[in-house]
Formats: structure tokens, C-alpha cells, sequence
């Protein structure tokens, strides 16, 4: 049976991170830092990285670290899971990326890290050639899994094509559940640029921001998936996914013990009684990621790469 979170992440520490100008676009949540130059966001970006890997290894989460290189402009190589997903079945997948300067992140090197510490890699699925097609889809920030119930929830947006999705369901024996989600920017509401910004599914529960799903058609099918999915429902607001509280990664740490790893400003924008209802299923973990999610519009789960691969046996 599949197991819906796993004790290994991969995770790449950033050379030159800063506000990504080909992501902004429609990424609404990023903004720049008046006054700090390039150097000094990356500086406290690797302060940021390297606290929160501290603290998942500190509960005995596996983390692997691969520093990224200058070879490449690529300011938003801090957030892997958008590129690389990695499966049970000895299968990696690779993405169609939005912006042409994240394109250059998917690297062989990266691979080879994650079997040198000891996973098989038996078969890669490359998704990568629809970029050229200008059809994207940027996996687990597009793409929500349950792996035990074998469903995928995606809302719709410019980085994450139906088509595409439904290619993934089927090659990975998922049911796809496909709505659109939106915030308010200035006036108008527009489309969430990932769907792990408004939702994160965990074992036993789920945490999703309702009011961000327009269609009460759409909205009505999500809600009878994750009940039927015996899901426990924590509902966010729209002012707490602008806090990054819906971008939350459930892993599993020392003696099988489970947490649910999120951003100080995530954690903080919580009321008691939904960090109650999580505490029921989980313990929290939070860091502070101020640098990096006001530049790079992403947070903790986005930095996260989960390798669900087997392990190579001697």
C-alpha cells in the first residue's frame, strides 16, 4: 500500500535567490525588498534554508541538501518540488516549468544525489518536452496527491494545464479531481498560481482554503472527495493562504512519529481552534521563512521534495 507521507525530502540551498522577475508575472504573491541588494536577500534566504533543515533533521527527518551552483540564473531553485517528484514505484517525473530561467533547474546532478544517498531511480517520466508547446505543469505546487486513496486535486491556472494533468493521472493511477481557485488581486480575482498555496492533504486530514473555490459546483465535488476520503476538513480563510497557510508538507519523523511542517507566518496566522483540530492528527513544526516567501511567493512545502523511491537493497 502506498503511504501518503515518507521521511526523506530533498532540498536544494540557494546561490543566488532573489525575486524571480519571470515568475511574478502571475505568481501575486511575490514582492521585492526595498533597499537590499541581490547578495543580501540570498544571504538571509540561506540563513532561512538552513534553519528549517535544522529543525526537520532535529525530528529525525531525512533531509538531502544539494547546494545549487551559479551555472545558471536560477533564483528559484529553492523550491525543487515544482520540477522533480519522486514515487513508490522507483519512478521519477520531470515538469514543464513556466518560466524559461526555472527550466534550467532540472539537472542530472540532482538525480545522482538522491541515488547516492541510497534510493533506485528505475524510470524517469519527462513531462519537460510540453514547455515547448507552452503547456506547463509544476508538479506537487500543481499537483495535490493522496497517495493512499489514489486521488490528484489540481486547480487550474497558466501553470498547470488540464491535459497534462490528466496524461499524469493516468500514468500514475490517480483519479483527478480538477477545479480553479482564486484570490483577490487589486480589483479582480484571479487564478492561484499553485494549488499548494490553498491546500495541503495529510494522512488523516485535510487543510483548504473553500472560499478560494468560486464554483460551488467545483467546490461541493472537492468537499465530497476528501470526505469520502475520510478527511478531516481544515478550513482556511483567504487571508490565511496569504500568510502561506496552506502550504504545508505532512512528514513522518523518528519512531514513525508525524509532523506538519509550515512557515512561522503560516503557524501564526492559525486560530486555536484549527491548530487544535491539526494537533489531533499531527504535531506542528513552524520556521520562519519571511525572506523567502515575500521574494519568492512559495514556503515551506514548496521547498520540500518528497523521494518516496525504494531503497537500494545490497
Amino acid at each position: 500500500m502506498n503511504k501518503q507521507i515518507t521521511n526523506s525530502v530533498l532540498m536544494i540551498r540557494p546561490v543566488q535567490f532573489r525575486m524571480n522577475e519571470q515568475t511574478a508575472v502571475n505568481n501575486y504573491y511575490q514582492k521585492k525588498i526595498k533597499d537590499l541588494k541581490p547578495v543580501e536577500v540570498n544571504r538571509l534566504a540561506v540563513q532561512e534554508f538552513d534553519a528549517l533543515v535544522d529543525k526537520l533533521r532535529s525530528v529525525g527527518i531525512h533531509v538531502i541538501v544539494v547546494n545549487d551552483t551559479k551555472e545558471f540564473d536560477t533564483p528559484d531553485s529553492i523550491f525543487p518540488n515544482n520540477w522533480i517528484s519522486f514515487h513508490h514505484n522507483g519512478t521519477a517525473a520531470l515538469y514543464p516549468m513556466f518560466a524559461e530561467n526555472r527550466r534550467h533547474e532540472r539537472k542530472e546532478s540532482v538525480l545522482e544525489a538522491v541515488e547516492q544517498n541510497g534510493f533506485f531511480i528505475e524510470h524517469i517520466i519527462d513531462y519537460s518536452t510540453a514547455e515547448q508547446e507552452e503547456i506547463f505543469l509544476e508538479g506537487t505546487g500543481s499537483i495535490i496527491l493522496d497517495r493512499e486513496n489514489r486521488k490528484a486535486y489540481c486547480a487550474l491556472s497558466p501553470r498547470a494545464d488540464e491535459a497534462l494533468f490528466i496524461e499524469f493521472c493516468e500514468d500514475f493511477d490517480f483519479f483527478p479531481v480538477v477545479f480553479s481557485a482564486y484570490h483577490p488581486v487589486g480589483l479582480k480575482r484571479k487564478k492561484i498560481y499553485h494549488t499548494n498555496v490553498m491546500m495541503c492533504i495529510g494522512t488523516t486530514f485535510a487543510v483548504v482554503c473553500l472560499n478560494s473555490i468560486d464554483e460551488k459546483k467545483e467546490r461541493k465535488n472537492l468537499v465530497n472527495h476528501l470526505r469520502q476520503s475520510n478527511k478531516d476538513i481544515i478550513d482556511l480563510t483567504e487571508n490565511q493562504i496569504n500568510q502561506f497557510a496552506g502550504n504545508m508538507l505532512q512528514l513522518s519523523g523518528a519512531d514513525q512519529k508525524s509532523y506538519l511542517v509550515m512557515s512561522q507566518s503560516s503557524f501564526d496566522s492559525l486560530r486555536a481552534d484549527q491548530r487544535t483540530q491539526l494537533e489531533k492528527h499531527t504535531t506542528l513544526i513552524s520556521s520562519p521563512l519571511d525572506t523567502i516567501e515575500v521574494c519568492g511567493g512559495g514556503s515551506a512545502r514548496c521547498m520540500m521534495a518528497e523521494i518516496f523511491l525504494p531503497k537500494v537493497t545490497n
